[in-house]
């Protein structure tokens, strides 16, 4: 800050330097105050900061750079920082403060866009890279206020609108603090282990709802992003956004091994258990768009274990996407989703691809720019009768605006059926089918759970009846499991929440509310109560033509008002 009063003058002096050149020495008429010692806070930060912003509304100043974490100061204390958001797993790049929101956004390396909660000092919102527009390096960013958007530059703009949530009520039991990423029955141990954003895994007592044991899954501060158990359910396998796969004695917190590539890994989308002429492997998939392979046996004593040399089909011919989900059908089915909507059915003795789908696109979907061809969920059925056929295999995957798709892998490798699940459009996210009544089970991004028969399904119909249908969540379900044993609907979701549910929609209960129920008996159970969120949740409102027409006293008052006040009833 200069301290002179004529600005004009010190700027023209300022240009008649800077157009002499450096070589000349030109004699200014003021002299720049030097500043005083007291008058100057330096604030040490291990590893150096790469980005900072400072908010006066807040009295915050935010830090970021290589050691991934994201440092809250106050201005005029140095010592320490109030706080420490962490969660990325690259370095951080970018940081803007929302004064009027009371958010941070940060980026990272990693094309990864978060929001933070000043106050809470919790993580809101990740963004995905693939699925906010953002491809290519990022070269510049901005954050308008006016717009409440964040812009990002790589080889296109990318623009991230920001959206606020009312507050939740105080009533409301949630199961972990931040968006519930998987969950998992363990029928071994008869508990359910949950994974959240923040790497916190929880372990609940499935037969009460109560909390018994919980630790964090990273010190690397990794997110979770899937998870699975071994066939017997006695060890967790976690997949993390910075490429590694955890395996865990989840009842001590133990980590038992860490599986990983050498060099660049990318974040792991899905994983799963498998079984091969006799052999236990662990298959990942993700955004490197491989499959990576890595054996699971006694004889493997090291922490760190690097995955097997990938099938030659996968390499010349695998998929150019990121690969978002991966489903098995034993003896000797795998198949894989990705981002673009292409399914590969491959065969695990082999190693070799057995057939290869693309989703179909009705004629107003023909141009796909934003539309979301991706494939987050899929499920093999066994011994289907299609079109009056001898029995098969069936594959069902997540389509377009709600839709599923049903294709044959054996006989003839073709679309049987594209059916409308969704009455909103929204992406089925999670797809589950019982083993013994063939009931299929399909969860959307809005929260919505339906069931079908598949045993009276119609290849023919295109929007068949869901036999059942409720809403479980106020946001997407990121997990559903039928446990079998109990006839009951497990589920998780970014609403913070991991519930239970009889096999026809009746709520038993969210894990961690402070009242405990019996599975075995029903007047335990929450029921006839719904949960309170989604009980005011204008989208839970019914659906149904009468809810849309107009009473005669809705009419005789609009006949008395006047155009303007019109305006203002339809508004409020």
């Amino acid at each position: 800050m200069l301290p002179s009063t004529d600005s004009a003058q010190q700027l023209r002096e300022i240009r008649e330097a800077c157009y002499e050149g450096k070589n000349r020495k030109i004699q200014l008429s003021w002299t720049p105050h030097v500043r005083a010692s007291g008058d100057q806070t330096i604030f040490s930060i291990y590893k150096g900061v790469k980005a900072f912003d400072l908010c006066q509304k807040h009295s915050l100043l935010v830090t970021g750079g290589m050691d991934r974490l994201i440092r809250l100061w106050n201005p005029y204390f140095s010592e320490k920082p109030t706080g420490i958001l962490k969660g990325h797993s690259a370095p951080i790049f970018s940081l803007f403060i929302s004064s009027e929101d009371g958010r941070i956004f940060s980026i990272s390396r990693d094309n990864t866009v978060k929001i933070w909660h000043i106050e809470d000092q919790c993580c809101l919102f990740a963004a995905d890279p693939t699925a906010s527009g953002i491809h290519g390096d990022v070269s510049a960013c901005s954050y308008s206020p006016a717009m409440r958007s964040l812009y990002i530059a790589a080889d296109g703009i990318a623009v991230l609108p920001l959206m606020l949530r009312p507050k939740p009520h105080s009533g409301i039991s949630v199961s972990h603090d931040e968006a519930v990423m998987c969950c998992g029955y363990s029928e071994e141990f008869r508990q359910v282990v949950s994974c959240s954003e923040e790497a916190v895994v929880k372990v609940w007592d499935f037969d009460t709802g109560r909390q018994v044991f919980e630790f964090t899954a990273t010190p690397d501060l990794t997110s979770i992003t899937c998870m699975t158990f071994d066939i017997k359910g006695r060890r967790l396998i976690t997949g993390g956004s910075n490429g590694y796969i955890k395996v865990w004695n989840f009842n001590s917190g133990h980590c038992i091994k860490t599986l990983k590539k050498e060099g660049k890994c990318h974040q792991v989308c899905g994983c799963t258990f498998l079984k091969v002429q006799g052999n236990s492997y662990v298959i990942a998939v993700g955004r490197d768009r491989r499959i990576d392979i890595y054996s699971d046996s006694p004889e493997e004593l090291y922490h760190v274990q690097r995955p097997q040399s990938s099938w030659k089909d996968d390499l010349q011919n695998g998929h150019t996407e990121d690969i978002l989900c991966v489903v098995q059908c034993p003896p000797s089915l795998l198949a894989t989703g990705s981002y673009n909507g292409e399914i590969i059915v491959w065969n695990t003795d082999s190693g070799s691809i057995s057939c290869r789908f693309v989703g179909p696109l009705s004629a107003e979907d023909h141009n796909t720019k934003g539309l979301d061809t991706s494939v987050p969920s899929m499920v093999f059925i066994r011994n289907l009768r299609l079109m009056q056929l001898s029995p098969t295999t069936a594959l069902l995957t997540s389509g377009v605006r709600g839709w599923v798709n049903l294709w044959d892998v054996l006989n003839g490798w073709k679309l049987v059926s594209s059916f409308k699940v969704s009455k909103y459009q929204q992406k089925i996210t999670k797809l589950y089918i019982t083993d013994e009544k063939t009931l299929l089970y399909a969860a959307d991004r809005m929260g919505y759970i339906y069931i079908y028969n598949m045993e009276t399904f119609d290849p023919e119909q295109r929007s068949p009846r869901a036999e059942h249908c409720w809403r479980a969540h106020t946001s997407s379900i990121t997990s559903l499991q039928i446990v079998t044993s109990d006839q009951v609907v497990l589920t998780s979701s970014t609403d913070h929440t991991v519930r239970l549910w009889s096999a026809s929609g009746e709520f038993i209960g969210t894990f961690g509310q402070p009242e405990m129920w019996s599975v075995q008996i029903p007047s335990s159970w929450i029921h006839p109560g719904v949960p309170y969120e989604v009980l005011i949740d204008p989208l839970s409102m019914p659906h149904h033509d009468i809810l849309k027409r107009k009473s005669h006293l809705s009419e005789a008052i609009s006949s008395d008002v006047t155009p303007t006040d019109r305006g203002e009833l339809k508004t409020v």
